[in-house]
C-alpha cells in the first residue's frame, strides 16, 4: 500500500551533515521535499548542482528543492510534516519560522540532540509535535558534499508520542523516517532522549574538546573513568527529573540490564560503535568552523539541572567550563585540554 505521505508535503529545516542527508534520502524516495537552510552557499549549491552524499556502500547524489530562509514568505508553502534538524540553540526561532506554514494537523518532528521538545510544543503546539532520537554521523565542510559515516541501515532512530500511545500518525512518520534510517517505535521517549542525552554527555562534551577521532580520545589513559563520572551525574539528574534509562540504537531490553556502570559503558560503547572508531563528533566541526557548539544545551543543561536538584556536577562542570573557553576564544581545541579537564574535575573534587 503506497505511503499517506504520498503527494503530501514535507519540510526539512536545515540541511547541514544531518538534514542533508535526510533530504537527499528523502528526495530520493519520491517524496515531496522543500529543504530549508540558514547557509545560503549550502541552499546556491544543492538546488543547482546538487548534493552529493558518500556512504560506504552508495553515493546519493541529486538535486533538492531547497529554498533559503527568506523565500520562504515569498512562495507560502503549507507543510504536513516538518523535520527540525538545527543545533539546539537554533530550535526557537526555527519552530516560529515555519509554524505559519503549517496545516492545522501537521507533525513535527525535531531530529536533534538535546531535550529541545518543549521548546518545539511551545511554539506549534504539543498536539502537533512528536518526539524522537537520532543516531546520525555525518560531516559537511563544502556547500553540496557530504560523508556520511552511517549507512542507512546502520542508522537508528527512535520516534514516539509523548504519552506512549501508537497512533496511525506515528506509524505514517515512522514509515518517511525509514527512508533514512531504522526507526523503532519508543513508548517512552522522552526518557529515551534523556538517555541519549547521557551518552552524548559521555562522549561529545570531552573528546570534542580535543579535537580527537572517537578512538584516540576513549584510548587515553583515565578516560573511561571520566566518562563514567559524566555519565553517573547525567543519570543521577535524569532520575531527579523522572527520567528512565532506556535501550537504544536498537538494543534488546535484555541487552540493557546490570548495574548503573555497566548500563553506561554499555550505551556509550554501542553508540561508539554506530558513529565509527575514525568519525570525530560534532563539537570537533563547529569549533573547526568558528561556530559556537550545542554543548550548553547539552552538558550545560545537566549542570543547571545539578543547580536546580542540589547534586553535585563536577565532570560536566569541567566539561562546560572547557567548552566556553572554546566558545569564547580563551582556549582552543586540543589534546592539551585533556590535562585541563583532569585539572578542573581534581580541583572540584578537593573543594
Amino acid at each position: 500500500m503506497p505511503s499517506k505521505m504520498i503527494g503530501k508535503k514535507i519540510a526539512v529545516l536545515g540541511c547541514g551533515a544531518i538534514g542533508g542527508s535526510v533530504s537527499a534520502d528523502l528526495t530520493e524516495a519520491g517524496l515531496d521535499v522543500t529543504v530549508i537552510d540558514q547557509w545560503p552557499e549550502q541552499v546556491e549549491k544543492v538546488r543547482t548542482d546538487g548534493i552529493v552524499v558518500t556512504m560506504t556502500d552508495r553515493v546519493v547524489d541529486i538535486k533538492l528543492n531547497a529554498l533559503h530562509i527568506h523565500e520562504l514568505s515569498e512562495q507560502v508553502p503549507v507543510f504536513d510534516l516538518a523535520f527540525i534538524i538545527v543545533k539546539s540553540y537554533d530550535t526557537r526561532w526555527m519552530a516560529a519560522l515555519i509554524e505559519p506554514y503549517l496545516k492545522d494537523d501537521a507533525v513535527v518532528v525535531g531530529l536533534q540532540n538535546g531535550m529541545n521538545n518543549d521548546t518545539i510544543a511551545g511554539i506549534v503546539g504539543r498536539e502537533r509535535t512528536l518526539g524522537a532520537v537520532v543516531e546520525l554521523s555525518a560531516q559537511i565542510f563544502d556547500p553540496g558534499v557530504l560523508q556520511r559515516d552511517t549507512t542507512r541501515d546502520g542508522t537508528w532512530f527512535a520516534v514516539g508520542e509523548f504519552d506512549g500511545s501508537i497512533t496511525p500518525r506515528l506509524l505514517e512518520v515512522q514509515k518517511v523516517m525509514q527512508n533514512f534510517a531504522k526507526v523503532d517505535i519508543s513508548e517512552k521517549i522522552e526518557h529515551a532522549k534523556w538517555t541519549k542525552l547521557i551518552a552524548n554527555c559521555m562522549t561529545m562534551g570531552p573528546f570534542g574538546l580535543l579535537g580527537l577521532t572517537n578512538w584516540e580520545a576513549k584510548e587515553l589513559p583515565g578516560m573511561i573513568d571520566i566518562c563514567v563520572g559524566l555519565g553517573r551525574e547525567s543519570m543521577a539528574i535524569g532520575e531527579a527529573l523522572g527520567y528512565e534509562m532506556q535501550p537504544l540504537f536498537g538494543m534488546a531490553p535484555e541487552e540493557f540490564t546490570g548495574a548503573s556502570d555497566e548500563q553506561l559503558i554499555k550505551t556509550m560503547q554501542t553508540l561508539m560503535q554506530h558513529v565509527g572508531g575514525n568519525g570525530t563528533t560534532a563539537p570537533i566541526h563547529d569549533y573547526t568552523k568558528g561556530r559556537k557548539s550545542e554543548m550548553d544545551l547539552i552538558t550545560g543543561h545537566v549542570c543547571r539541572g545539578g543547580e536546580e536538584h542540589g547534586i553535585r556536577t563536577p565532570y560536566n562542570n569541567a566539561v562546560a567550563e572547557l567548552d566556553r573557553q572554546i566558545n569564547e576564544g580563551e582556549t582552543p581545541m586540543g589534546p592539551e585540554n585533556f590535562e585541563k579537564l583532569q585539572e578542573l574535575i581534581h580541583r572540584a573534587h578537593n573543594q
